[in-house]
Order: structure tokens, then sequence, then C-alpha cells
């Protein structure tokens, strides 16, 4: 690949300050590299360089792209930090040093300390900068494209990890289409008997789909002008292998029952038009009852927005139908990396310590980064419970749930109204004297229900928390703010 080539992969166009600044480091970093191989026997330059076009394409600017092409100087050649500080300045240093730490990430059974410690240096390079995890994502995808070339023992090691660690990571900042890749690319080596054949199965009912995929998206095209319907374009795609898979499992092996295998994807100007556009699909094709879903009113916990339907297409097969506006299509396929698109400039830490963010990123989407930060002030004495909340709070399928006044909250799955109020805010937790579901009295240990209108019945002045409430909360931050709340009240706490 080359500098043009790469600079062809940025979702907006460099000014020159910025493409000297990638130029920069493009040459920085070839020159570091020099000499040296990979396994495959590619120059190592080039994984770098891969490195930073994942980056590019997924909407990452100029500083951050340069830190993808510089992140594995300091550790694999004669250059050192000090030396990119001086070259690149603090905050590219910075990103770099971040990684590097990363670098050291294993995930190895038999050294259960070591792995809890990687863990939490990870969830806390989240917290400082998302953009460091970026760049390890990124990292690992072309690492995990490239994993033939190593040894059995190790491509079970980095698959496993990339499927219990970076694929979900991946998922909770919204990069579909690197967990999409992650997944499959970690399923292949680590089950490749039922890889192969949900594989072979997908193209085979591809296959049988495609002729019924293309006339509705032609018939569509035509209806959606025909109403007057702005539409900028109508494509389709195919599910990913691991999660054929996943599917398959749920419906005993029947891929007939898999109703998504592939999809079409109406990409319409704003909000508005992804209603009537909904409307014009309803009145072209019968839609299937029950399968209608509106995730821009009700987006899913990682940001996910797109209204959703299932319908039977020109012969009757059965198609979903995704509909959502080029913002909405970014941030579906990039996550959090897509609020860089749009930005003019960003200060991840200004959003971290709460300042106003200068990267347009939602406050409620990544709620969470804050927490883990939080929490982990609070039992960075026990790794073991770092980790185990992680697998609660981070890894888990997740709900919502709404407030009277509908504001939407995130919960993972079997979370009780304990959670739900320190959810909303510390001292609602503290003063909560019961709970109503769906305005029907509920006891606090309750688990909620997705959807579910949750109301919170508190005292007016404030009160410790009970003690069994560390029993009943699911969360690891509803738990380590009753801690806290009853440490400072003089409790012993058991």
């Amino acid at each position: 690949m080359t500098l043009e080539e790469l600079f062809s992969k940025f979702k907006r166009p460099l000014n020159k300050e910025r493409r000297a600044l990638v130029a920069k480091a493009y040459e920085f970093s070839k020159k570091a590299h020099e000499g040296q191989s990979r396994k495959s026997g590619e120059p190592y330059f080039n994984h770098a360089l891969e490195t930073a076009a994942i980056l590019a394409e997924i909407g990452m600017g100029s500083r951050t792209v340069s830190a993808g092409l510089l992140h594995d100087v300091p550790e694999d050649t004669n250059f050192t930090l000090e030396d990119i500080k001086q070259e690149f300045g603090e905050e590219i240093a910075s990103l770099v040093g971040g990684i590097t730490k990363l670098g050291r990430f294993k995930l190895r059974g038999s050294k259960e300390e070591n792995r809890l410690e990687n863990l939490r240096k990870i969830f806390l390079a989240m917290a400082e900068d998302i953009r460091v995890v970026l760049i390890k994502l990124a990292d690992r995808l072309h690492n995990m494209r490239t994993l033939e070339h190593l040894p059995r023992e190790k491509q079970t090691r980095i698959a496993t990890e990339t499927m219990e660690i970076f694929a979900p990571i991946a998922n909770r900042l919204g990069i579909g289409e690197i967990k999409g890749e992650l997944e499959d690319l970690a399923f292949k080596y680590l089950d490749p008997k039922n890889y192969k054949m949900a594989k072979a199965l997908l193209e085979t009912e591809y296959s049988k789909r495609k002729e019924d995929l293309e006339l509705a998206m032609t018939e569509l095209g035509k209806e959606m002008k025909a109403n007057g319907v702005a539409v900028i374009d109508i494509h389709g795609r195919t599910k990913h292998i691991y999660r054929f898979f996943l599917k398959l499992k749920k419906h005993n092996m029947d891929p007939q029952r898999v109703y998504d295998v592939v999809a079409i994807r109406i990409i319409v100007p704003k909000i508005s038009v992804c209603y009537e556009a909904l409307g014009t699909v309803h009145r072209k094709y019968r839609p299937l009852v029950g399968r209608i879903k509106d995730y821009i009113s009700l987006p899913k916990p990682n940001g996910y927005k797109s209204l959703h339907t299932t319908i039977f297409g020109p012969s009757g097969r059965i198609l979903e139908v995704q509909i959502r506006t080029p913002r909405m299509h970014d941030e579906a396929e990039f996550g959090i990396a897509a609020h860089w698109i749009y930005a003019t400039h960003h200060s991840w830490k200004d959003y971290i310590l709460g300042r106003s963010p200068k990267v347009e990123i939602p406050e409620k989407e990544l709620q969470w980064v804050r927490q883990i930060r939080e929490w982990h002030q609070e039992i960075k004495e026990n790794g073991e419970d770092f980790f185990q909340g992680l697998k609660l709070d981070f890894f888990r399928n997740h709900i919502f749930a709404f407030t009277p006044m509908g504001e939407v909250i995130d919960l993972p799955e079997d979370a009780t109204p304990i959670d739900f109020a320190y959810a909303i805010h510390s001292e609602v937790g503290a003063k909560t004297t019961g709970a109503k579901a769906d305005g029907k009295l509920v006891p606090l240990d309750y688990k909620i229900k997705n959807g579910q209108v949750i109301e919170i019945l508190t005292s007016k002045e404030m009160k410790t928390p009970n003690q069994d409430w560390l029993r009943i909360a699911r969360t690891a931050y509803a738990k380590s703010r009753i801690r806290h709340q009853l440490k400072k009240a003089g409790v012993m706490v058991k």
C-alpha cells in the first residue's frame, strides 16, 4: 500500500497540514521497521500500515492514524517513546505509549493474576483515551487476518482472547464491522468444523435468496421514487458467519428460521424520511407481524440506530429491511469512531473529565466508561472483583428500562431496581425505599425486563443503604457505590 492509497482510505479529505503529519509518520515508521519481517515473510512495516488503514477506514483522524503507523516503534525498534514525543508531540506519543502498555496484554488461563491485571489495564486505557483501544482493535484485526502464519498454539490463544475480550469491546463501542470480522476470524480457528459448516450453509442460503434480494431492491427503488421518498442508496448485506451460526443453534439448525441471512439497507437523508420509507416498504410488501423494531426511538445500548422490518419478498421468501440515515449507517459500521467523522476537532480527555466535548459524543453513550473509572478506584485492591464485575456489567447482554419521565437506562440482564436506582444517581440509590415496574409494586430483588418503566420510591432524607443490597445488586457499579456509602457512614461491610 502506498502513501496515496492510505490517504484514499480517510473518510474525510485531509488538509495540507494533516497530510504532512501522516506522511511524516509513514516515513518514520518505515525507516524504524526497516529490515524487520513478520512470520509471513512480509516487511513488518506492512502491519503498521494496515493498522493505520483500518483506522482511516473507520473514520479516525490524522493523529490517531499517525499513532497507528507508529504503534509498534517503541516496542520493536531502536527508537524510543521519547523520540516519538520529540518528532510528533505529546498527544501522539501518549497514544503510542498507551498501545505499548497494552501490547503486553496476554490472556493466559494459567496466570490468572496477570490476566486480571491486563484486563484492568485495557479498561483503564479505555477510560483514559478511547483512541488507544481503537488502535488496539485495528492492530488486533490485522493480526487476526494474518493468523495462519503462526503456530497452532498461538493461533488458539490469540483467537480465544479475540473472542472473549476484543470482539465484545468492539461490540460495546458499536463498531459492527470490526466486531463481526473479529468473531468470524476467531471462530475459524476455535471451531474449524462448525465454521466450515456454517460458512457453506450461509453461502447456500445466500445463493437461494440472492435473486429475491436483488429483485426486491429494484422494486423498492422504483416504489420509493414513485412515492417521492428521497433515497441515497439501496444495497444488500449478508450476515456474518459466527452470528449466523449462533442463530442456527437457537433455531435447531434450521436456516429457514433465520430471517436476516440477507438484508436490504435503505439509506435516506434524514430521520423523518426513515419513517416514510418504512411505510412505503410495507405498502409494497407484507410485513411479518411482530418483527418491526424501532431502534431510532430506542437505540441499542451501544448507540445503534435504525428501523428494522421483516417482509415477505417478491417470491414469498422472508427478507429483513434496515432503514437509516447516512450518519446512522456510519455509526452502525464504525460505532464510537464515527463521531470523529462528524467532528471538526476533538479532545477525549475533555469528555472524560466532564468538560464540554469538542467531539460530538453523546453523554449517555459512554457513561459506562466513566463508571469503570470510578468503580476501579474503589476496588483496585481486588482484581477478581474487577474481572467478575466486567463479566456482568460489560460482557453480558444488556436491556433497556425507562424512568417515568422517559429517560432510557441501560442495564445488564437480571438487573434489579437497586441497580436501576444507582444507574440514575448514587443519591437516588441511597434514598431508595421501594420500586414499581409498569405501575405495580415490585420487590427490590425483582429482575427488570426489557422495556419496562421503573419508578424508584425514595425517602426525603438522605439514608444509608441497606447492607443486604450488596446481595441484591447485580452490577459492580451499584455494589461499589453501596460499599462506599456504607463505609462513609461508618458501617462495617461484610
